[in-house]
């Protein structure tokens, strides 16, 4: 960046966001496989790193603006801003930004996101930034470069190996099926490394911290047809629609399932599907389009089959 940026003409500025970045996102991801849950901690990042902190920096540069390289749009409606799906939907980020609130998205811009990421690349070749062009894409957590998050649950909570050692996998009926290294090390879905063969595929069905038990069950094991959504943060419309129908992402790269969402709470939607959806995670996102617009979005509470 510091190449483009002496090539451009623009000031380049470095800034510290360590402490913010441990407080919300590392913090939060240990404390929520701890408790059971499975994290999305990208979605904190944008939200409260990005986002909130960047622009408390921007504030202090008198800057009325951030730009970011995510692949998304903006749109408004009555004076709402709200996050569109970007034109290429393979590269597509809104599932990750349903945590910004009005005073965010009033102070962003998204140049990107009304290209494709090939024009994008191409782009960067014409103005000589080839090794940026080439540039391979990253998908693991970037505080956990090896992608071994059960090493970095170890290293951040020294004994937590001993503690929770010993703990029982049951099947769908309850029955004791064998023993596993304990349950923050397993997430809804997962299939591999459990420790031992079942003569059958077997997938992490439920966690059960309390106890340190996790139920497998085959694959239909993992089929919900509704769940709770908290912590949620309407974006499109000052709150989610009562008896919506809307197309529910319930993690990143879903295509999303049709959905009755009605308000609990302020705090809580139900979200009632119309065709069953499999590995529905309590801790990940759940996200509310409507067509290519983002409705908003909250954290899975729960589900039931």
């Amino acid at each position: 960046m510091l190449e483009v940026a002496v090539k451009m003409g623009f000031h380049h500025f470095i800034i510290d966001i360590r402490e913010e970045f441990g407080d919300f996102v590392i913090d939060n991801f240990v404390d929520e496989y701890i408790a059971g849950r499975t994290p999305n901690p990208c979605v904190l990042c944008n939200t409260h790193i990005k986002w909130r902190a960047l622009l408390k920096r921007a504030d202090a540069m008198d800057c009325a603006f951030i730009a970011t390289g995510h692949y998304a749009q903006l749109s408004e409606i009555k004076d709402r801003r709200f996050v569109k799906k970007a034109v290429d939907e393979s590269k597509d980020q809104s599932y990750v930004l349903w945590g910004l609130d009005q005073e965010c998205l009033k102070r962003t811009l998204f140049p990107l996101g009304p290209y494709r990421k090939s024009e994008i690349r191409q782009l960067a070749r014409y103005w000589g930034y080839a090794a940026l062009s080439n540039k391979p894409e990253s998908y693991e957590i970037c505080f956990v470069p090896d992608n071994d998050y059960r090493g970095f649950l170890k290293r951040r909570k020294p004994g937590l190996e001993a503690q929770v050692a010993g703990g029982i996998f049951l099947d769908l009926n309850g029955q004791v099926i064998g023993r596993h290294e304990g349950y923050p090390f397993y997430t809804i879905g997962q299939r591999r490394g459990l420790g031992q063969a079942f003569g059958e595929p077997m997938y992490v069905a439920e966690i059960k911290p309390e106890s340190n038990v996790v139920v497998l069950g085959p694959i239909e094991g993992l089929i919900r047809s509704a769940m709770k959504v908290y912590q949620v943060n309407a974006m499109k419309y000052p709150e989610i629609p009562v008896d919506a129908e809307l197309v529910t992402k319930v993690r990143y790269g879903d295509t999303g399932t049709l959905s009755q969402v009605y308000p609990e709470n302020n705090n809580m939607v139900n979200v009632k599907f119309y065709a069953g959806v499999k590995g529905v995670a309590p801790g990940q996102s759940a996200v509310f389009f409507e067509g290519d617009d983002l409705v908003g979005g909250g954290i899975i509470y729960s589900s039931l089959a």
